[in-house]
C-alpha cells in the first residue's frame, strides 16, 4: 500500500448491507464510525484503553474532525483503513490523520484529520496530558 505516512496502524474494513445507503455506495457517517473505531484500537494496542482515560481523569476528545471523501466503497469492497498521531505538543494537543485504501488496486479513497485535545473527563476542561499519555502517544508521533 502507498501510505501518507510510515508505519500505520491498520485495520481491515468491509461494507456490509447495512453500510450502504441511499445512493448505493457506502454512507459517509460509516467512515467517520470507523475512524473512531481505529482511533480506539490504536490507543489499545499502544496501551491505553477507556479504562486508562478513567482512572487518569483525562481523555483525548475531537476538537475538530475533517474527512475528504474522494471515491465512493459499496457493499464488500475489502479495505484497508490505517492511523497514524501526527503531531502533538506535548502538553494539549494531537493530531492524528486517516487514509483508507481499497486492496484490490491500492486507491486511496478517503483521507481524515482529527484534532485532538486533552480535557479532564470529570468536567470536560482542557487539561494538560498526564505523563502516561505523553510517554504513550508522543513516542509514535510520525511526521
Amino acid at each position: 500500500m502507498a501510505w501518507d505516512y510510515p508505519h500505520p496502524f491498520t485495520l481491515p474494513r468491509v461494507p456490509q448491507a447495512d453500510d450502504i445507503d441511499g445512493l448505493n455506495h457506502t454512507n459517509n457517517a460509516v467512515y467517520v464510525r470507523w475512524c473512531e473505531q481505529a482511533g480506539w484500537a490504536h490507543s489499545e494496542a499502544l496501551g491505553l484503553a477507556l479504562a486508562d482515560y478513567r482512572r487518569l481523569d483525562r481523555a483525548m476528545a475531537i476538537r475538530r474532525g475533517e474527512y475528504d471523501y474522494l471515491l465512493p466503497t459499496f457493499a464488500d469492497d475489502a479495505l484497508v483503513l490505517a492511523t497514524w498521531l501526527v503531531a502533538g505538543d506535548g502538553k494539549l494537543s494531537m493530531q492524528r490523520r486517516f487514509q483508507l485504501v481499497r486492496e484490490r488496486d491500492g486507491v486511496t479513497v478517503l483521507r481524515g484529520r482529527w484534532d485532538l485535545v486533552c480535557i479532564e473527563m470529570s468536567s470536560g476542561r482542557p487539561r494538560r496530558m498526564p505523563q502516561e499519555f505523553l510517554d504513550t502517544y508522543m513516542a509514535v508521533v510520525v511526521s
